[in-house]
């Protein structure tokens, strides 16, 4: 099994906060893909990073989080390159971690 994670921005590169509204569609697809998620959106996680010029860029972000028995790599790099359309960024996270249930 694995646990498939997206991080998902609240905010565009622009300072204004993306509508409810696109968050509700890619939970629904996820799903309507895959029967279910569990979502991490009361307090949001916080990102922090620097730039090349020296620069520090906050970001908080919300947690999707599926869990499929077999791992479709395409559909997910796929999916990934169309969140990253929607929510106009550079490059949006999508982590996979192999698990176990005991």
């Amino acid at each position: 099994m694995y646990m498939t994670q997206l991080l998902l921005p609240l905010w565009s590169n622009g300072g204004e906060r993306f509508p409810t509204a696109l968050f509700e569609q890619v939970r629904d697809e996820l799903v309507s893909q895959f029967g279910g998620l569990t979502a991490y959106t009361r307090t949001p996680a916080s990102g922090l990073w620097q730039e090349k010029d020296g620069g520090t860029v906050r970001d908080d972000i919300v947690l999707y989080e599926v869990v499929v028995e077999n791992l479709d790599e395409d559909w997910w790099r796929s999916y990934r390159r169309e969140l990253e359309r929607r929510f106009s960024q550079e490059a949006l996270v999508i982590r996979v971690q192999e698990i176990w249930l005991l």
